[in-house]
């Protein structure tokens, strides 16, 4: 089960670190997701991880850094929805209802689903989703490997998650809540979300 990870969109102090912190204890893929910047500040954060760090970042928007800084690939979204001329790596994209997630989903690497709870970073952003309209839609097959749970994941959450059918869980508020405490705490709280992907795994 896929473990990501979206940045804060706002830039934050010593959020390099951070990020090299999060892949090297067990993230998958670094969403990274600044609206409101330019590809210019995008670019001096990416200048400070290594090759193999960047291997491991999506980019949202700025579609024009994957090829040179050696990303692993783009998301598509309401801003930049369609797929680069000659592009043809990695491709995600975000999906807010079932149709969309049977539309894209073909076309996809994989696609996020949300909100699947209640949002832990923007306030009244409320879940779309029932637990029997999800369950429907993982014995419909709609729901499957290549479909991310978004939206309020908590690490209580991905167990709920994985009989539900996703591939994976992509989560914002919750770990980038982290940036903030010391080095120590923001390890220990990493590695018990690990703890809660790979235990599940391992089943």
């Amino acid at each position: 089960m896929l473990w990501i990870v979206i940045t804060s969109p706002s830039f934050m102090d010593g959020e390099v670190s951070f990020l090299r912190r999060l892949l090297a204890h067990g993230v998958d893929f670094v969403h990274l997701r600044k609206p409101g910047a330019a590809a210019s500040d995008c670019a001096r954060l990416l200048d400070g991880l290594t090759a193999e760090e960047r291997a491991h970042i999506v980019i949202h928007d700025f579609f024009e850094l994957a090829g040179p800084y050696g990303l692993h690939g783009i998301h598509l979204n309401s801003r930049r929805n369609s797929v680069p001329e000659g592009y043809t790596g990695h491709v995600s994209r975000s999906c807010h209802s079932l149709e969309e997630v049977k539309l894209w989903k073909p076309s996809c690497d994989y696609v996020f689903l949300s909100p699947i709870f209640d949002s832990v970073s923007k306030q009244g952003y409320r879940s779309a989703f029932s637990p029997e309209a999800l369950d429907r839609a993982c014995s419909d097959g709609i729901i499957d490997s290549k479909v991310i749970a978004l939206g309020g994941v908590t690490p209580d959450r991905i167990r709920e998650l994985r009989s539900s059918g996703f591939g994976g869980a992509a989560m914002l508020g919750h770990v980038t809540g982290l940036a903030c405490l010391p080095e120590a705490e923001q390890i220990r709280r990493l590695e018990e979300i690990r703890e809660e992907f790979f235990h599940m795994d391992s089943l």
